[in-house]
């Protein structure tokens, strides 16, 4: 069961990276085509972000299509590594996704990536190694029934401050949406993990009663959501990374917590260095990739080294005498 985990989960990464940078594609598509069309009026809200028009309209790009449809083969994977592997090593070879994105982003989307995004990436691969290395190769259990309602109530709570956010930070809300994203996808493998009805006999109308099961749709269809949101408004390395910090964090500390998550004896430390390195590397791919989304091809390289932001006109031609 812990070898199906494993493939599961880097199943779920390639088919979940795969699915971001086809969706955000697709929202630079859509919006290649509102200024095109002269209508980039009714693809913006009060806020400055994008309208609800044009977020439906980015939902019927071919592109994003086949994006969603990966993103169920993503679920998948995600669903049966929740159930036979740790949610902390589960969750963070889950969050390889970021790997993936980026190389992808290189090709499709035309990002271009310095020394320290490779450094960033790699920082998070060689962290999910020592994860594997630590961690117990059995999941706990005996979470209380009313676990179930208090993962029900945090996801609406969640869900609500994440709708908020995307609206009323307009172009500011990229970073807030991949992680408030991030956040409920995470709570989808927390009720996955605990879902009744399921083991060791299927049982549809106890699966039905369960709030689990409630959590994983309420939090699919808004995760999803807001992750467009976000992919429409920021750099889609940017967003993908607070995402997976989001989606990693979250269950790792409750599966610990309250599920009876635990490392290999003796080798707790090495956990905690894999999960801290997989974090911050995710944080600086954040911090680096958080710029406006070059949407049109247009926007100014971005500064190399270990600087942030793009490059000024200035700066543009010195490098271009050099």
């Amino acid at each position: 069961m812990f070898v199906i985990g494993v493939i599961a989960a880097c199943l779920a990464a390639v088919a979940y990276g795969m699915s971001t940078v086809l969706r955000a594609l697709g929202a630079r598509r859509v919006a290649m085509t509102a200024r095109d069309e002269g209508t980039e009026s009714r693809h913006t809200n009060a806020a400055g972000g994008p309208s609800l028009h044009s977020t439906t309209s980015t939902f019927m790009d071919p592109a994003f299509i086949l994006g969603t449809l990966l993103v169920v083969i993503g679920f998948a994977g995600g669903a049966l590594a929740a159930r036979f592997l740790p949610l902390f090593l589960s969750q963070t070879i889950v969050s390889a996704n970021l790997v993936v994105t980026a190389l992808l982003g290189t090709i499709m989307l035309s990002i271009a990536l310095h020394l320290r995004d490779w450094v960033a990436i790699w920082l998070v691969v060689l962290s999910l190694c020592l994860l594997g290395l630590a961690a117990e190769k059995h999941t706990g259990g005996g979470e209380s029934a009313i676990f179930h309602y208090e993962l029900f109530v945090a996801t609406l709570i969640l869900c609500a401050f994440a709708l908020f956010g995307v609206y009323r930070l307009g172009k500011h809300a990229a970073i807030v949406g991949g992680a408030m994203a991030g956040l409920l996808f995470g709570m989808i493998a927390i009720a996955v993990r605990v879902l009744d009805g399921v083991q060791p006999t299927f049982d549809p109308v106890a699966l039905l009663r369960d709030p689990a099961a409630w959590t994983i749709a309420v939090a699919g269809a808004v995760g999803f959501f807001v992750q467009t949101v976000a992919l429409q408004i920021g750099a889609v390395n940017g967003v993908t990374a607070v995402l997976v910090v989001g989606e990693t964090a979250g269950p790792s500390l409750v599966g610990v917590l309250f599920l009876g998550d635990a490392a290999k004896p003796g080798l707790e430390w090495l956990a905690i260095v894999g999960f801290a390195g997989a974090v911050v590397g995710a944080v600086l791919v954040a911090w680096y990739g958080a710029g406006d989304p070059d949407h049109f091809g247009e926007a100014p390289p971005m500064k190399g080294g270990w600087r942030r932001g793009r490059e000024t006109e200035s700066e543009s031609r010195s490098e271009s005498a050099s």
